[in-house]
């Protein structure tokens, strides 16, 4: 039987070998600067932070040497949404992987959990939108600058993740008690077929169902709103099933635009780690 550490590292491994997975890194399809050994290279490189939170380790300091080493692939920040979902539900893991337990965990979370937050930005560079004019002082972008900040203002871990939503989903699943993450778990128990065109077809739906906060960040609201409406136009008509052809027309299409859903792979990944720990699908 597999570790939560080990199952973590796999849910990484899958999300990424999944295709089509429209904008963004796939088996099939590299970015200019991002490949998909660095996406496995990144996997690998996390294994030793999950396996703190599996531990017992505090969320921050797991997520930050789960970072530190999924930095040391070239291709700089490949994972960092989905550490930021799988470090707190690795850690749900060692009582019960169920959502009132995940909730607790990140409403536990300290001041010192939001330093080493911050902290982990030091390794990566990490797509943000401009923070409010009362939390310029609290930008992430300036990494271990800001660790005074939170510490003056006694910010924890889940506070910062509060202030982050609605701009970033991935906040939002913390907030929400990762309610997409078990949704997409419950969807991959569910689908047909080998487990990385199980993963293409829930990443596709979860695409559909609501714009992409990554998108809008790197470009704006319409397109990200765009790209959620062709993902939908695509799931309504089946189209992974009946006009596949379609779907990697899709994908290219983003990927030569720079469009990348990224916030919607990292739930993916959180999905899967969810759905194997629960043994739903297995490998």
């Amino acid at each position: 039987m597999r570790s939560s550490a080990a199952n973590a590292e796999l849910a990484l491994l899958l999300e990424v070998a999944g295709t089509p997975k429209p904008g963004n890194v796939d088996r099939q399809r590299d970015l200019a600067e991002l490949r998909f050994e660095h996406f496995l290279a990144g996997a690998v490189g996390a294994r030793e932070g999950l396996e703190l939170a599996a531990d017992g380790a505090s969320v921050g300091s797991a997520f930050e040497q789960a970072i530190a080493g999924m930095a040391t692939q070239e291709g700089d920040n490949t994972q960092f949404g989905a550490l930021l979902l799988l470090v707190p539900l690795v850690r749900a893991a060692r009582e019960d992987l169920s959502q009132p337990v995940a909730e607790a965990v990140v409403r536990e979370t300290t001041v010192g959990d939001a330093a080493a937050f911050y902290r982990a930005f030091d390794h990566v560079d990490v797509g943000v939108a401009d923070p409010p004019a009362d939390m310029d002082d609290l930008d992430v972008r300036r990494g271990s600058d800001a660790v005074s900040a939170i510490e003056e203002r006694g910010l924890t871990l889940y506070e910062i993740m509060e202030r982050s939503v609605p701009g970033d989903d991935v906040a939002r699943e913390w907030v929400q008690g990762f309610d997409r993450s078990f949704g997409a778990a419950r969807r991959l128990a569910d689908a047909d077929g080998p487990l990385t065109d199980r993963t293409a077809t829930v990443f596709l739906s979860l695409l559909a169902e609501r714009p992409d906060t990554l998108v809008a960040t790197r470009h704006d609201e319409a397109t990200a709103r765009e790209v959620t409406d062709r993902a939908g136009e695509l799931v309504a008509a089946d189209a992974l099933e009946t006009d596949p052809a379609a779907v990697e027309a899709f994908a290219d299409d983003l990927v030569e635009r720079g469009i990348n859903p990224g916030t919607t792979a990292d739930i993916t990944a959180a999905g899967l780690f969810i759905a194997l720990e629960h043994e739903a699908i297995t490998v």
